[in-house]
């Protein structure tokens, strides 16, 4: 059997257990940018890690439903991550907004408050380097690129934070980005969602915003639906809290492309 990690947790080795135990019944979550592709400073550069397309397409066919759930809107991330060569694969986009199956988009109105954010955020955005990264269902502020990235980050929190509040937004931080986007939306209502009515659920991240798929995930085991969490960690600017929470621990997009293969690999066996 193909060697897969042991998670630190008795709930997570539930979780995984229950995946390879009765994969028609599970559902596999993975986060995209940083988990299956390296963050890189271009959003439009961030192509999948060798053999991820070749893994999703695997593990789709051994588990009763795998998603890709990401902050970019569905349309960008299948795009960009050439993931409509994978059967059966869902693309949750926009944090739950936004559904891509088949080739098919579900996709709800932008927020107003987006609209009257936008040309206030752009604004903003007059240092070297940084740059505003229009979801249209969101609007993300790139600080990477800068000459100092985390010091650009923080100036820009509280005036962006003034926005949201005016109109009626959010703002979420991630890996030298802060996004604005509606309240109360987020990957634990994706994840919610794509484990409705399945036997038990693994999500895949590597950022604050995967936070509350984490959280997902524990409330689905207290209810009885085992499951487990991974952290995919690279780099100097990824957040402890996901290394903190996880029940498995990956270094970065190469090593989360290993386990899923091993993961399509036991179950196969």
């Amino acid at each position: 059997m193909p060697l897969l990690p042991d998670p630190r947790t008795a709930a997570g080795r539930l979780g995984l257990a229950a995946v390879l135990a009765d994969p028609a019944r599970a559902v596999i979550a993975i986060d995209y940018d940083g988990t299956l592709a390296p963050i890189v400073e271009q959003p439009s550069q961030a192509h999948p890690a060798p053999g991820a397309i070749e893994v999703l397409a695997a593990l789709s066919a051994a588990v009763g439903r795998c998603a890709v759930v990401s902050g970019r809107g569905a349309l960008d991330a299948v795009a960009v991550g050439g993931l409509d060569a994978v059967p059966g694969l869902v693309v949750v986009g926009h944090y739950g907004l936004e559904s891509w199956a088949d080739g098919e988009l579900d996709s709800p109105p932008p927020d107003p408050g987006v609209d009257a954010a936008r040309p206030r955020v752009a604004e903003l955005v007059t240092t070297p380097g940084v740059h505003l990264e229009d979801k249209v269902h969101s609007l993300v502020v790139h600080t990477r690129p800068a000459a100092d990235p985390a010091a650009a980050l923080a100036a820009l929190a509280s005036p962006l934070a003034a926005i949201a509040r005016e109109c009626g937004l959010e703002v979420v931080p991630g890996r030298l980005v802060l996004e604005l986007r509606p309240t109360g939306v987020d990957k634990g209502l994706a994840v919610r969602r794509l484990a409705q009515g399945w036997g038990c659920v693994g999500y895949v991240g590597d950022d604050l915003g995967d936070l509350p798929a984490y959280d997902a995930v524990e409330t689905l085991r207290a209810d009885g639906i085992p499951g487990f969490t991974a952290a995919s960690v690279s780099g100097d600017d990824a957040p402890r809290e996901l290394a903190d929470r996880a029940d498995v621990v990956l270094d970065g997009p190469p090593a989360v492309v290993a386990f899923l293969r091993h993961l399509a690999e036991a179950i196969g066996t």
